[in-house]
Parts: structure tokens; sequence; C-alpha cells
């Protein structure tokens, strides 16, 4: 019986987060189903995303050698289906591409079936500049915007943002050796709608129809408003060159920006500049005749490509209401002085059983039994029988420990 392994390589701020928390923490459901997801750990399959990449990540790489590997060899080995997922496989090359359908048994005895779940443009540009900048970058908007219409495409930035979001060229790239009817095109519908269509449409791509999935405790990535990005953004540019990478994602972008900056929903959104829609709509046009041309399984519907109107009431991060971004700093401020507070009593408290210990041990050690059994051991050990004597009573019980 053919396999099927189904590879979800993107894009970002799709639903990919929320996805990935529902498939990692159902994988025992899902197994007793006949679905097998491979991951040991949450970011199991981000790890090998970058190991297949050879991709740089603030030292995670280091962390991800090997990791493809053994994820492609867990799916050959399992008998049902098997499910990846990781939106930066989106950015994969050719040659990429083909080391990952080769190791998954592509054109052996496995189905391969791709899923590509896509959002306008009016909503993806706003939410990849700012997930560059909770990523340390300092780039103004109106500074991004302008290099990712550049039609050099060069540098960082424009070749990560069309890597990840040229819906033709991903499809192109992942889906040239495939049948179109093993390319599923997950469309993203339109803000304002039904909370549970997206996941509904990921059901219908993934086979996990009649699955009773736990879908409680999501996991997301929560956006931020235009001040509160400025914020960061401000953060960014004041600390980067000082503060360690490895401090900088548990403190600025998660107990900061998403712990924090998020849950101030109220103030004004980031959007697409009035003047850039006329762009971005002629791109999304473009894209939804070509798909539509290809044949591809569309899970949803095409119109949703087409982003909403601009904005009425345009909000320009790089020039932002100053009292917003006040308001956001004092939050910001207010974590961050919590936070040192309860680490400070952690380290109070963890002081305190330290010296109790301490204490603890200097009264044992005062002890006259524990003195004779020290120099006891002491005596036993400068002699080859004594030594001997030593050996097997430390094995009799077990312990490697000189100590003992």
């Amino acid at each position: 019986m053919t396999k099927k392994v189904y590879l979800h390589v993107g894009t970002p701020k799709t639903g990919t987060s929320y996805l990935q928390h529902v498939l990692y923490h159902n994988r025992r459901m899902l197994h007793r189903h006949g679905f097998h997801y491979p991951a040991d750990r949450f970011d199991a399959h981000f790890l090998a995303a970058l190991d297949l990449m050879r991709m740089p990540w603030g030292g995670l790489e280091a962390q991800a050698i090997g990791t493809w590997d053994t994820l492609a060899a867990s799916v050959r080995r399992a008998h049902g289906d098997s499910i990846i997922s990781h939106e930066i496989l989106a950015t994969a090359s050719r040659v990429q591409i083909g080391r990952a359908l080769e190791s998954l048994g592509h054109d052996r005895d496995t189905e391969i079936h791709l899923v590509l779940s896509v959002r306008d443009l009016v909503r993806q540009i706003p939410a990849e500049w700012q997930e560059n900048v909770k990523h340390r970058a300092a780039l103004s908007y109106r500074a991004f915007i302008d290099r990712i219409q550049d039609p050099r495409r060069e540098g960082r930035i424009p070749t990560w943002f069309w890597g990840v979001q040229e819906i033709p060229d991903i499809l192109d790239r992942w889906g040239r050796d495939l049948p179109s009817e093993h390319v599923h095109v997950v469309t993203v519908p339109p803000s304002g709608g039904s909370p549970d269509l997206l996941w509904k449409r990921f059901v219908e791509a993934f086979g996990l129809d009649g699955i009773d999935l736990q879908l409680d405790g999501e996991r997301v990535n929560p956006s931020l408003g235009a001040a509160e990005t400025t914020l960061i953004r401000r953060i960014n540019r004041a600390a980067n060159e000082e503060l360690d990478p490895v401090f900088y994602r548990p403190l600025v972008r998660e107990l900061v920006a998403h712990q924090t900056l998020s849950r101030r929903t109220r103030t004004p959104r980031l959007a697409l500049p009035p003047d850039v829609h006329p762009w971005a709509s002629e791109l999304e046009e473009a894209w939804i005749a070509e798909i539509r041309a290809r044949g591809y399984d569309v899970i949803g519907d095409l119109d949703d490509l087409r982003g909403a109107p601009p904005a009425r009431d345009y909000t320009d991060p790089d020039h932002p209401d100053e009292a917003l971004v006040s308001g956001a700093a004092v939050d910001a401020l207010k974590t961050v002085l919590l936070d040192h507070a309860r680490l400070q009593r952690e380290l109070g408290q963890a002081e305190a059983e330290l010296r109790d210990t301490q204490r603890q041990l200097e009264k044992a050690y005062l002890r006259p039994t524990y003195r004779w059994r020290e120099k006891l051991v002491r005596r036993l050990e400068t002699g080859n029988t004594g030594r001997l004597m030593m050996k097997a009573y430390r094995r009799a019980r077990g312990r490697s420990s000189r100590s003992a």
C-alpha cells in the first residue's frame, strides 16, 4: 500500500504556528488514526528545515545538524501517512527540494502531497515587516517596502520575502515533479470570518476528517499594532549592539512583544500604505490567474487572495502617535520590572536553600561518625586490599562516586 507524506511548506503568517501546535500535541491521537507526526520536541520540524537548507538562525543551526535525515528516516519507517510542517521550507532551493523529496521516498513507495497555505499580500507585507522587527531588524516600514518593490530583489530582505511569499514560484519549485492533484493550496479566509474556517481547510488538506483532535491551548504568533512595532524597532536600534542574541529572544521578542505588547489590541493595526495597494493588487490578480491555470487542488477560495481595500485611517508606523508609543513603552517597562523582581525573589529563595544545604553539610561533617568513616575510607584507599574492598562496596551500592 502506498504511503502518503503531506509536506506543508508555508507560507509564514498563515496559521502555521497554530497548526503545528495542534499536530504536535495530538501526536498520539494522530498515530491511532494512522498518521505519523515525527517530532520529539515542538520545534523539531523547524530544526529539520534549518538542517535541510543549511540556514543560519541565531546559533540554532548547530542544534539542527543531522535532524532532517533523522526526520526523513522516521517518515520512511512509518507504516501510515506522515505530516511534515514548517513555513521556512517555502524558501528552499530546487536542489534542496530534490534532496528532501528523495529522502522522503518520492518515486519509490511514497506519494508526496504538497500543502501550501497562502494569504493576500495586503496582509502579508505588513506582517513580514513586523516579523523582521521581532527578529532584531531596525529597518523602517517604508524602507522595507521599497526594498521588496525593487525589481532587482537584491539583499537579504527581498530575497527572504519573495522566497517565502511569491506563491507561483514556491509552487513551481516544490511541485514541479508532482501531479497537480497532489498540490493543495489552502487559502486563508479574509479578516472577520469564522475563526474555525482555516482549521477546517487544514483538516481537509491533510485528510484529518473524523479525528477528535484537542484544539485548546493554542500556540500563536501574535501580532502587534503600529505603535507597538515602532517601539520594538526603537529598542532594536538602541540595544542590538549590546544585547546578545541569546537574550534578545526571551526578553524582547517573547516577554515584551508577545506576552505584553500583543495584548494592546485597541491601538491602530499595521496596514499596507494606500499608495502601495495598486502594485500589490496587480500581483494578487496575476497569482490568482496562474494558480487557476495550473489546476491545483484549491481548498478555500482563490478570491481570498484579493486583499481588502486600503485602510481609511492609515497609521504610518514610521510617524506614529508618540502618546501611543509612550503608553506601549510604559507597559513594556512595567513587565520588565516585574519580571526582574520575580527573578530576584527566585534568586533569593535559591540562595537561602543553598545556605541551608551548606549548614546541613557542615553539621553532618562535624558528627563523629562522619569523621570516623572519612578516616576509614582514606586508610583503606592506601592499600591494595583496602582499594579492592572499597571497589566491591561501591559496586554493591551501585554507585561510582569516590565519596560512597
